[in-house]
């Protein structure tokens, strides 16, 4: 199997002349599965292995237990989705950013999260510059200091944006979703008839911002489907004992 060298790309789309499965190339990948298995080092070397361990990573007895990419020809794990415009798999795939020109997946995450923050943080610190400015020469005519003031229209503006940009991607964070899980739910298969306030891979807010923040490793850290046990237990509501124990953490 193909040596990875990016973190949230599982593939690469192969030639059209020779199309091969990513799994079936020299080299080898590190794989961490959760849950059960964790802890577990998983070496790549052929597809059926590589197949058997995607397929491990669904319940037994759900209707589907692989999705094979079309485009890269490799089973792709839960979570995973082939970005057309970079051309790859991604792990845990969020979304394109036409900003940044690249695909925000499990690797960079964390650092586009924080990203979004510090513009949030500029953007702020430039409109307090700008109102204090407004302030000093306040007796001045308001004409003369009219493109100040559109600038500050246009950041205010920016500023929404980002904030509510900020607060959704955090929301994102503490219920460990993904853009992609979240818009387009309903078109996903193993996500299909999970009931919409059921999150099915949180495992608790302070857990999800531990291993959103603290946990990055060379290894991937592949995420296998709930139980319906599990789901169960997610789906149930919370009640006073509940808030009081802390299950939401």
């Amino acid at each position: 199997m193909r040596a990875v060298n990016e973190t949230n790309v599982i593939c690469q789309k192969s030639s059209m002349a020779s199309k091969q499965p990513a799994s079936s190339q020299n080299g080898s990948l590190n794989v961490v599965i959760e849950g059960s298995q964790s802890g577990r080092n998983f070496q790549g070397s052929n597809p059926s292995s590589w197949t058997k361990l995607v397929m491990d990573m669904y319940p037994p007895g759900t209707s589907i237990r692989s999705c094979t990419c079309s485009y890269c020809n490799v089973e792709q794990p839960p979570r995973a989705k082939h970005c057309h415009d970079c051309d790859k798999c991604v792990l845990q795939f969020d979304h394109h950013c036409l900003w940044l020109g690249s695909c925000v997946g499990q690797d960079n995450h964390c650092k586009f999260w924080w990203y979004i923050c510090e513009e949030t943080a500029l953007c702020l610190w430039t409109g307090i510059l700008y109102i204090m400015y407004l302030k000093a020469n306040i007796s001045r005519a308001w004409w003369k200091d009219a493109i100040m003031i559109l600038l500050l229209i246009a950041l205010s503006i920016v500023i929404i944006f980002l904030l509510l940009l900020l607060l959704f991607h955090s929301y994102l964070v503490l219920t460990n979703q993904t853009t992609y899980e979240l818009v387009r739910r309903r078109r996903i298969p193993y996500l299909r008839r999970i009931p919409e306030r059921v999150y099915p891979f949180s495992k608790g807010i302070c857990r999800n911002l531990y291993n959103f923040c603290c946990v990055r490793s060379s290894i991937y850290s592949l995420e296998p489907l709930p139980s319906s046990q599990e789901l169960e237990e997610k789906a149930r509501p919370y009640t006073c004992l509940d808030i009081l124990a802390c299950r939401c953490c």
